[in-house]
């Protein structure tokens, strides 16, 4: 597996914010002691992005302008955004090649919709690289499943209606953005309730992993948010660290080229839960 992560993702911060610095040093350190390696990722390029996004979107993460209440205006963001989006692209190619790949950089992006900035998210990483994939691979297929403990309703809004794209979240409801609340077109969205658990976790899954089956795709990429962990601060769900793994098994049991994006995971067992999945991904 290739594991793309650039010590320049911990470049900045704002203090007392979740989405912290911390949380990504501390998955870096716990992966390289077991092992693991990283590839050092490039940015992406501006028509990359205006591929999902409005040019106001843009010319507004580089300029300072926008105005989100979780999504800090903080100095060179739009490079650290530019750069975690290009991660996401190469972990995407990486899939493509034959090799499943992870991208453990920051921000997140699957809040960031085509023309706003939200929920710690600037760029919508995930978009950006299906839609590079897209682009390179006119007639192919992708399955975006969104395991964080939001709805990825940026994700959502950029591909809804696109017959190329199936989108799939498991979600907490209630729970920011207070979107995803019921399926539509070829956007297959699963709100749970707080307090869930592993074992209903697992059957959605399973049950959203059918849907993908009968899709077909030709590659399959995944918002990995682990705030679904039953010690996360921010959230409610009650999955446990090695629950992660599983999840990593089930969708690798699909077969089909595959890639994942940090999105959230904002509790102290994060680097746990990641090296879970990295191995249920990597081993099946």
């Amino acid at each position: 597996m290739n594991l793309y992560y650039s010590h320049k993702c911990l470049g900045y911060k704002r203090l007392r914010h979740p989405e912290s610095p911390d949380r990504i040093a501390s998955a870096r350190d716990r992966l390289a002691a077991d092992g693991w390696n990283f590839i050092e990722p490039t940015p992406c390029e501006k028509q990359d992005i205006l591929r999902v996004h409005v040019p106001f979107l843009y010319e507004s993460v580089q300029n300072g302008t926008f105005t989100d209440p979780d999504t800090p205006v903080l100095p060179g963001i739009l490079e650290h955004a530019l750069l975690s989006a290009g991660a996401a692209a190469q972990a995407c190619e990486s899939a493509v090649q034959g090799i499943p790949a992870f991208s453990l950089m920051r921000p997140p992006g699957h809040h960031a919709t085509p023309n706003r900035v939200m929920g710690f998210c600037y760029f919508n990483n995930i978009a950006v690289a299906v839609s590079g994939f897209m682009k390179r691979n006119p007639g192919a297929s992708v399955a975006i499943v969104d395991i964080d403990c939001h709805h990825g309703n940026g994700t959502e809004d950029i591909f809804l209606g696109n017959p190329y794209v199936l989108f799939v979240s498991l979600h907490q409801n209630p729970c920011y953005p207070g979107t995803g609340l019921q399926s539509r077109e070829n956007c297959y969205n699963i709100p749970l309730p707080p307090g869930t658990g592993e074992s209903v976790y697992l059957s959605s899954l399973e049950r959203a992993v059918d849907t993908i089956r009968a899709f077909n795709p030709t590659l399959v990429g995944v918002s990995a948010g682990f705030d679904t962990h039953k010690d996360d601060p921010i959230t409610q769900f009650g999955l446990e660290t090695a629950t992660y793994r599983k999840i990593a098994e089930i969708l690798a049991a699909l077969q089909k080229p595959t890639f994942a994006v940090l999105e959230g995971g904002y509790g102290q067992r994060l680097p746990d839960c990641i090296l879970e999945f990295l191995r249920g991904l990597s081993e099946t």
